[in-house]
């Protein structure tokens, strides 16, 4: 059940586990397998170090969201709760509860976002969510000083009409490096609305905070669309030039890491995986679906860092500016079981992840302590 010695001595060639002092949970032995300096490569191999089991007993987390002062907030897409976590601790406190969720299939209460700096940072918490009629963004004040389960002020709906179903829902928000609010949304099922441009299903959106069109930077000044021919997205992240990368669900074939640009069609239906032709942008990257299923992605250390959920695994894709600078490799492969979200753990000098698993959502097999917090350290 614990971590080998063998494992701990190669761990740097990419056999990974539970870190020093936390074994795997499972007793499944990890694999090698796949934040973008610009001035030089990351290495070639990386390294995965599962340092704390900081929470257990989450209940179908979704969206992870830091906090100004390093906790963290958590999404329960099947409760509609937003939990805050106490970074230290592991200590669980219900902030509130989010009105109007309708979860169901993929959907409920997902992504979470907090604006990064300013004024305004750590005063409001975003989240997207499935309603009984759309998916929706909306914006909710956020007064820790109330009474737990009370913190959340009324949402104040930004964007709704996003197309809803039992499957590809999207969910992930982020603040961008321009202080917009950028969304990945799914296709809810019909491919052809990722190649409408008068849809929000299938693409990736970009807003202001107030859930406008930019007016500058969209393909349309009067429209938030940024890009579109998705499946469905469910990852954002940007390198240390500003370049926003995407992991997207394949259909039977390849998943996909996209390379993002404004105005840019991604191929589906009509592509998945490369090879689609001088109209579509090919992904950087594709991984066969049993492989990956990518959730979130965060960049870290100069390599995009990729959670699995039918894949059981975490990907290291080394960058070295828009390509990949060596091939992907994989960490805790069935370790912990499906992975759903990954976000930097600005905390620990730059690099650490926080990663949320995804037993709890009705496709996994939990076990005693699902669903789980983990800090991890890479290089």
């Amino acid at each position: 059940m614990g971590v080998s010695v063998a494992c701990a001595v190669l761990l740097a060639a990419g056999c990974s586990g539970g870190g020093s002092g936390e074994p795997a949970p499972r007793g499944r032995s990890g694999t090698p397998g796949s934040t973008t300096a610009s001035a030089s490569a990351p290495p070639a191999k990386g390294s995965v170090k599962v340092v704390k089991t900081v929470a257990t007993g989450l209940d179908s987390p979704w969206g992870l969201a830091p906090l100004p002062g390093g906790d963290l907030l958590v999404s329960s897409r099947d409760t509609g709760k937003i939990l805050r976590i106490d970074q230290d601790s592991g200590t669980k406190t219900q902030v509130g509860t989010v009105p109007g969720v309708e979860p169901g299939g993929e959907g409920g209460l997902m992504g979470l976002a907090v604006p990064p700096d300013g004024e305004q940072a750590g005063k409001w918490v975003y989240a997207y969510f499935t309603s009984a009629s759309d998916n929706r963004i909306v914006r909710m004040v956020y007064d820790e000083k109330r009474e737990p389960g009370d913190q959340l002020g009324a949402p104040d709906v930004l964007l709704k009409g996003i197309p809803k179903s039992q499957i590809h829902n999207g969910g992930r928000i982020a603040f961008g490096p321009d202080k917009m609010l950028y969304a990945g949304t799914g296709e809810s099922g019909d491919g052809r609305l990722a190649q409408d441009r008068d849809s929000l299903g299938g693409k990736i959106l970009r807003m202001t905070p107030d859930g406008e069109p930019p007016g500058h930077g969209n393909p349309e000044t009067d429209s938030v669309v940024y890009s579109w021919g998705h499946r469905n997205v469910q990852g954002l992240a940007w390198d240390a030039d500003n370049r926003l990368w995407a992991s997207e669900f394949g259909q039977d074939t390849w998943d996909e890491l996209n390379l993002i640009e404004p105005g840019k069609n991604y191929g589906w239906p009509d592509a998945e995986g490369k090879g689609g032709g001088k109209r579509f942008r090919d992904p950087v990257e594709q991984w066969h679906t049993a492989d990956a299923s990518p959730s979130g992605i965060a960049i870290v250390r100069g390599s995009v860092w990729m959670a699995g959920l039918r894949g059981e695994r975490l990907w290291r894709i080394p960058l070295k500016g828009a390509e990949l600078s060596a091939r992907p490799q994989a960490f805790l492969k069935g370790g912990y079981g499906r992975l759903r979200t990954v976000v930097a753990d600005h905390g620990t000098g730059g690099g650490g992840l926080w990663l949320v698993t995804s037993e709890t959502d009705g496709r996994g097999s939990p076990e005693k302590g699902d669903d789980r917090l983990l800090r991890v350290e890479v290089r």
